[in-house]
């Protein structure tokens, strides 16, 4: 319904924001980190935001990136996890080193995350590998193609990054561009991602 707002930062509380657009102030809930990133009060900013509809609560929630709504709505997906805990998880890991975390299979990066047990993290890891598996715009390895060095171990630690990067919701082509403008060569795997969220929110 909404996808972004854009307005006068109005007020800042523990786990929502006050933005005001066309003389209505909108509260939406953001995470903590997202929050603090989002500057000073009345000063202008822009929050992507997701239309949360329950029968009992209808709510707006807000991002400071793309990648932060869609790891809120990977999240969302998973059976058992609700609004409050993705926002919650959205306040203690980045969306890049979560989607490193589901990639690799780091259950005990995920229960670092306060009321993240080891059930719930196996359960996201789970359900969000297996989507990843079944999306169309899945790259397979032998399609990092440029990417590819004499070196096995970098050509591993690149597809690792483009499988997290899809994650957080980019497409085969825009990765490849990316990349292709990314040094990518004894990298680890969260510094090219790093280095290709700075290209891709250009």
């Amino acid at each position: 319904m909404f996808a972004y707002i854009k307005g006068k930062l109005v007020s800042k509380s523990n786990n929502y924001v006050v933005v005001e657009a066309g003389n209505i102030g909108y509260k939406v809930f953001m995470s903590a980190t997202a929050i603090d990133r989002l500057g000073e009060i009345e000063t202008q900013v822009k929050v992507h935001t997701y239309y949360y509809v329950r029968e009992d609560n209808i709510s707006l929630y807000g991002f400071v990136s793309q990648e932060e709504l869609r790891m809120f709505e990977l999240l969302l997906s998973v059976s058992g996890v609700g609004a409050k805990s993705a926002i919650g998880m959205l306040s203690a890991i980045t969306p890049s080193d979560f989607a490193l975390a589901i990639i690799s299979n780091d259950i005990a990066e995920l229960t670092k995350i306060q009321g993240i047990g080891a059930k719930t993290a196996a359960r996201i890891v789970l359900e969000l590998k297996d989507k990843l598996k079944t999306e169309d715009a899945i790259i397979q390895k032998s399609e990092v193609g440029g990417h590819r060095s004499e070196n096995k171990k970098n050509e591993t630690v690149v597809f690792e990054a483009i499988q997290a990067l899809q994650i957080l919701g980019y497409t085969k082509r825009e990765i490849q561009l990316a990349l292709e403008k990314t040094e990518v060569k004894n990298l680890s795997t969260q510094d090219i991602i790093k280095k290709a969220l700075v290209i891709l929110a250009e």
